[in-house]
């Protein structure tokens, strides 16, 4: 069996899920410095242009490449514009399991995107590469990414006790790190006849991306 992923993209109704290039770079960068994605993320803050390029040119393409995963650049159909970034993660080619997680840009929030992309990719994870358990984890503060978990039909597992380092915003305009639970979600193929494609998702992340 393979260990790395194709060199695929992806389509839904809206939207277009595809390898980085550097056309995305400005706004990779204006999205990864808003302060929800801070937040929930392990970004850089702030996140310069230098980190979105790394990011889209030579980071983004080694996840598939060395076998650790795969990440797309979620674009709408229609005016191309940079929706979010979904990425598969931590995979085990023994057990054919994976981790994602998502980012979705502040403009786009509401409007179901987050949802619609994560199923695109569930789907062709249990299709196409025959994989048989995709997880998820959020923090346990994070409404809008368990929102999304349950729309897209993940069944939520249990708590990882003090298992992650978030970020809250101080009175003095700077950031403090904070301790705070994951909530483990996880998707069978059995599980996506529930899912509800098309409701919009509130939100914009899962925990944790290591956006290094």
């Amino acid at each position: 069996m393979s260990s790395t992923f194709p060199d695929v993209s992806l389509s839904t109704d809206r939207l277009v899920l595809r390898p980085f290039d550097d056309l995305d770079i400005p706004a990779l960068a204006e999205m990864m410095n808003d302060e929800l994605v801070t937040a929930w993320t392990t970004a850089p803050h702030p996140y310069t242009e230098a980190d979105a390029r790394a990011w889209a040119m030579r980071l983004s393409h080694a996840e598939r490449t060395e076998g650790r995963g795969i990440v797309f650049a979620v674009s709408e159909f229609l005016t191309q514009r940079l929706v979010g970034i979904v990425q598969l993660r931590h995979t085990d080619w023994r057990t054919l399991a994976a981790e994602i997680s998502y980012v979705t840009a502040p403009w786009a929030r509401g409007e179901g995107y987050a949802t619609e992309a994560v199923l695109a990719v569930a789907h062709w994870l249990f299709d196409s590469q025959k994989f048989e358990r995709l997880e998820l984890r959020t923090a346990a503060d994070n409404a809008a990414g368990q929102q999304v978990a349950q729309k897209a039909g993940f069944i939520s597992e249990g708590v990882l006790r003090a298992a992650w380092i978030a970020r809250s915003k101080t009175e003095d305009g700077g950031w403090t790190d904070i301790r705070t639970d994951l909530l483990l979600w996880s998707l069978l193929p059995e599980d996506l006849d529930g899912a509800m494609g098309d409701a919009a998702d509130a939100g914009s992340f899962s925990a944790y991306p290591d956006w290094q």
